[in-house]
């Protein structure tokens, strides 16, 4: 094992909390709790694992190889936020640090964004770069939003602010992620980074990807699809099923007032007709029935609690509609990449 270049898990208060939320990641927890402990960083960190009931050899891996790690394995699987919130509730550090289980961070990553972050005049979400450590791309320098909240990677180098950075590597001070919430439990997985960057939009805090360093990534080792295979678009019914409906829970709760409503509901038909348009073509009804209609019954059937915490979200917002859109791109991401990719393969 590498030498540590940070105290980890000392008795010192730590300035960050790293923390990865894992589930079956034997085949990556190793580099990435390497990485994290090969950091050119000279304060305090603490490491936190929380295991969610895996099935593979992962607790025994970080028990063996990494007793630096504080490990929280749970009995029942709970899910990414509800992992996530967990681990948050435990740290110690000043500053947070979400880093998924297959992410590796250049040796730089930490000290950059603590550097950062010092150097900010208030609070601020932070991410980096993301490269495929399958290929060496650029998959992107945080998200822009497009009119149906789906991310469109900003390549840009110039632009660092930015919609969203991905949870894979986002970092947070603790009194923020406080303040605002955490992660929503109720959404289970996929698209709650996208919710807590939008919140923190909506309170004036800026959501900014840095210049410098970066960090690798198995995209969709996590969770399974999500990715291009092959120059061809790949997906599960599940992930697309739970992107779909909290992308949407999203949409609601955040939208300024003066559009939300005519333009959620034309999101809805959209949608709608996406999902049917797309079950004709792929001559899979199951498409619509397992990823569209649940999307769509789902905002209905929540539409109270959904509406009480829009209440709750607007009003602490402190920006205005222009403010808001300025991290939104006109053009439907998804058209792009069906004219690019055609249409994507669905596994179950």
């Amino acid at each position: 094992m590498a030498q540590e270049a940070a105290a980890v898990n000392s008795t010192a208060d730590p300035v960050c909390s790293i923390c990865i939320a894992n589930f079956n990641g034997e085949a990556v927890i190793g580099p990435c709790l390497q990485s994290v402990l090969n950091q050119d960083f000279d304060q305090p960190l603490e490491i936190i694992v929380h295991d969610d009931a895996s099935t593979d050899d992962s607790v025994g891996i970080i028990r063996t190889q990494f007793p630096e790690v504080t490990l929280i394995a749970n009995d029942e699987n709970a899910g990414y936020c509800v992992s996530n919130n967990r681990m948050v509730a435990r740290a110690r550090g000043r500053y947070i640090l979400l880093l998924n289980n297959d992410a590796v961070l250049h040796r730089d990553a930490v000290g950059t964004l603590f550097r950062h972050a010092e150097e900010q005049p208030g609070p601020a979400i932070l991410g980096l770069p993301q490269y495929d450590i399958e290929t060496g791309a650029l998959i992107d320098r945080g998200s822009l939003l497009d009119p149906f909240m789906n991310p469109v990677p900003n390549l840009d180098p110039g632009r660092t602010d930015v919609g969203m950075v991905m949870g894979s590597c986002l970092w947070i001070p603790k009194a923020l992620w406080d303040d605002l919430g955490g992660f929503p439990e109720w959404f289970g997985s996929l698209a709650e980074d996208m919710y807590l960057c939008c919140l923190a939009r909506l309170r004036g805090v800026p959501v900014t990807v840095l210049p410098e360093s970066s960090y690798d990534h198995w995209v969709g080792r996590s969770f399974k699809g999500g990715k291009v295979v092959g120059n061809a678009l790949q997906t599960s019914y599940r992930r697309r099923a739970l992107s779909e409906r909290n992308k949407s829970y999203t949409f609601f709760v955040c939208w300024p007032t003066a559009l939300v409503y005519p333009c959620f509901a034309f999101h809805l038909v959209i949608l709608s007709l996406e999902g049917l348009l797309l079950s004709a073509l792929k001559a899979d009804r199951n498409i619509f029935r397992s990823i569209y209609l649940p999307c769509v019954t789902s905002v209905w059937k929540e539409k109270n609690c959904l509406m009480q915490e829009r209440n709750r979200v607007q009003r602490s917002s402190r920006i205005g509609l222009v403010r808001f859109l300025r991290v939104f791109t006109p053009v439907p991401y998804k058209m792009k990449m069906l004219m690019r990719f055609g249409l994507p393969a669905i596994r179950s």
